[in-house]
């Protein structure tokens, strides 16, 4: 049952994620969501009585995993500018927090006539606030999520990660004085207050050393390590030894996970590779925990705690936006930090639930826990839907998030015709191109859309250049009614062709059958290459139904060019799995190199597990397979060794104009069966990139 829970759990996590993405909502919603689905709110799979305690231990990992990579946010040199900030925001946060809460659950107790069988007046008192001190305490692991998910960076990215740390910690010191004070309220108090006080003070300090002590392990253990196997292993056994040592003192796990991170990255050394191997092993554990965390959230909280449990949610929200505006205020921190950092702070759980635990286990103020819990689970419950929206609000307005993932594609299917009116093309700025008077052939090209003519055109031209050939553009016959627009059918191609200093052949192929007017065009002309451009808007498919059909039939490579942004080809990527691809796209790479100053960049990608020597021989192989070429272009090589080819090409053409692929013709079975890396790489990249399939080559062997 246990491993079918897990199953249940991962899938419809992941799943119910996929689709909040849709509506462009954070992950972690997503994961809560499908909690709710399978526990006793929803279809009731997954619940306490079929699956009992087998599951905590995943909580307990993900906590740990959680706080340590908190504590990787507090680096001092980043966070000392906004000491002053952390400082009055952590305070008046705090304070506002608790006041707020307490004032708001104590008036709508008195206003509705809420009443509990046998309670005096400083029982309501001491009530509002025990909720008041709950709910200074933030969830870190949803804005966490919400962070890594957007890859935020930025003044409120480091303050927020600091204040999740000094709030929670406020939060237990708050609470143990405020248990303390209840203690004495209520005359059961066998401790003078100061004492009380100082014990919450020792776990608080107890929980912070146990912490340090592990981060200096962990920075000798390091040091002994290079393996990123080794060192997730060593990190994650010292880290969850850390936590069971907290759990037996009676210390906080969560603070002693986040000193533990803190002083890692504080270390003058900053091996910061722990962080990194662990963060391949988090995924599955996150959705475990929110998934997880779902099922406990029960929509029969909401009508066990009415109306309180409203207010709760609503002054908790109020106060924390309120505090932290008037802290941000005083120390003058940046104004995106005062608009935004409240709406981040939304999230509560891990840490309220613990304290609601520890009143349960209080024989005193056990009967107040019973009221608080379906109070506080209501705020759990609605902080956890909302919070993570809110996060990723106040992230995004405040113009934090990493500009790929603002402008990142849909990763469920985005195609090739998804990039549309984002393509420029620049005004030609290199040396005229002067033709030879007796031309050896044509590249044949066809614009299915007038946008992408001139790129076309560019493009033919520099390839007609090198092999001293001619452009010529084919256009489909006009009907009868459209023959008095025939002068200005190719005006775009040849003001961009004499602009570079050539000129262009133009002709007309018979309609409607545009793939055998343009297989016709090809085998009537001595053609070296025929350049064709997906369609920034329109029918994809109709395009692929083209292109196989004219591919399948010609004798020549077909060239197909996906264009984005602005037309540069001054830094281009060359990425490549097989030395023999660069037979097939050499002729396009010296064609460009041929018109002006540019950086190639050839990028073999080799498997992870290549050893050094095998990379230099790479190297070596290439450059030897260059040098055999008549035309030689300047060419920087480097051989990778990588776990995801697409990502590293994708990472790779950040720093590139232009992208230049070469792919085999292969039938649509094979390339569901196998996939495509061009088609991957298509849907991803923004940038131009260049395709050549040199289907006449392969078709005659």
């Amino acid at each position: 049952m246990v491993t079918f829970s897990i199953a249940i759990l991962l899938a419809s996590g992941l799943a119910v994620s996929k689709i909040c993405q849709r509506f462009h909502l954070p992950t972690v919603t997503g994961y809560i969501l499908a909690g709710m689905l399978l526990g006793p709110t929803g279809f009731d799979i997954i619940s306490e009585d079929r699956i009992g305690d087998n599951l905590t231990h995943f909580t307990q990992i993900a906590l740990m995993l959680i706080a340590f990579g908190i504590g990787e946010h507090i680096e001092l040199k980043k966070l000392k500018e906004h000491t002053r900030s952390l400082k009055w925001i952590g305070f008046f946060e705090a304070a506002a927090a608790f006041t707020v809460v307490t004032t708001a659950i104590y008036s709508t107790i008195y206003l509705t006539g809420f009443e509990v069988v046998g309670w005096a007046p400083r029982d309501y008192i001491v009530l509002s606030m025990l909720l008041g001190s709950i709910g200074i305490a933030t969830a870190p692991a949803a804005t966490l999520l919400v962070i890594r998910e957007l890859k935020a960076k930025g003044p409120l990215t480091s303050t927020l990660m600091a204040i999740v740390a000094i709030d929670d910690g406020l939060a237990i010191i708050i609470f143990g004085l405020i248990v303390s004070i209840a203690h004495q309220v209520l005359g059961f108090s066998g401790n003078p207050l100061l004492i009380s006080i100082g014990g919450s003070a020792i776990e608080i300090i107890g929980s912070l050393l146990l912490g340090l002590l592990t981060g200096t392990i962990l920075v000798m253990i390091l040091g002994k390590l290079q393996e990123l196997s080794e060192i997730m292993t060593a990190g994650l056994a010292t880290l969850l030894l850390c936590g069971e040592i907290a759990l037996f003192l009676h210390l906080s796990p969560l603070l002693a996970g986040m000193a533990a991170g803190f002083c890692l990255v504080n270390k003058a050394e900053r091996d910061v590779r722990v962080f990194r191997a662990l963060n391949s092993f988090e995924p599955p554990i996150y959705v475990l925990f929110f998934t997880l965390a779902g099922t406990h959230l029960d929509i029969q909280s909401l009508r066990n705690a009415g109306i309180l449990g409203i207010i709760y949610f609503l002054s908790t929200v109020s106060g924390k936006i309120c505090g932290v505006n008037i802290g941000a205020q005083l120390a003058n921190s940046p104004a995106e930090v005062r608009k935004y950092l409240g709406f981040a702070m939304v999230p509560q759980a891990g840490v309220a639930i613990g304290l609601i635990f520890l009143l349960s286990s209080d024989e005193i103020l056990m009967p107040y826990a019973e009221v608080i819990t379906p109070i506080v689970l209501t705020g759990v419950f609605l902080s956890e839907l909302i919070g993570p929206v809110s996060a990723r609000f106040a992230l995004t307005r405040a113009g934090e998030v990493h500009k790929s993932q603002e402008e990142k594609l849909d990763e469920t299917g985005a195609s090739i015709c998804s990039l549309d009116e984002t393509f420029r093309i620049i005004p030609w700025k290199w040396r005229k191109l002067k033709m030879t008077k007796d031309p050896e052939g044509f590249i044949i090209f066809h614009a299915v859309e007038q946008t992408t003519a001139r790129g076309l055109a560019r493009t033919a031209t520099i390839l007609a250049y090198y092999n001293k050939c001619l452009p010529m553009s084919v256009r489909l016959l006009p009907t009868e009614k459209d023959h008095k627009d025939l002068d200005h059918l190719f005006y775009d191609e040849h003001a961009e062709v004499q602009n570079m200093g050539s000129n262009l052949v133009t002709e007309l192929a018979p309609g409607p059958d545009l793939a055998a007017g343009l297989v016709a065009a090809v085998e009537c002309h001595n053609t070296k290459a025929l350049v064709l451009a997906y369609p920034l808007k329109g029918d994809i498919a109709a395009f692929q139904e083209l292109f196989d059909t004219v591919a399948r039939h010609v004798h020549c490579p077909v060239t197909v060019v996906r264009f984005y942004g602005e037309l540069h080809t001054e830094r281009i990527l060359v990425p490549l799995t097989d030395i023999d691809e660069l037979d097939d796209m050499f002729e396009i790479i010296a064609a460009l190199a041929s018109v002006g100053e540019h950086r190639l960049n050839l990028l073999y990608m080799m498997s992870s597990e290549a050893e050094p020597k095998d990379i230099i021989a790479r190297e070596r192989e290439i450059e030897e397979w260059l040098s055999k070429q008549q035309h030689q272009p300047t060419v920087s090589i480097m051989a990778v060794p990588t776990d995801s080819r697409l990502d590293m090409i994708i990472e790779s053409a950040e720093e590139a104009d232009l992208v230049v692929m070469g792919s085999r013709q292969t039938s649509n079975m094979a390339r569901i069966l196998f996939g495509s890396l061009v088609d991957s790489v298509a849907a991803k990249l923004r940038k131009t990139l260049i395709v050549v399939y040199n289907a006449g080559k392969h078709s005659r062997k």
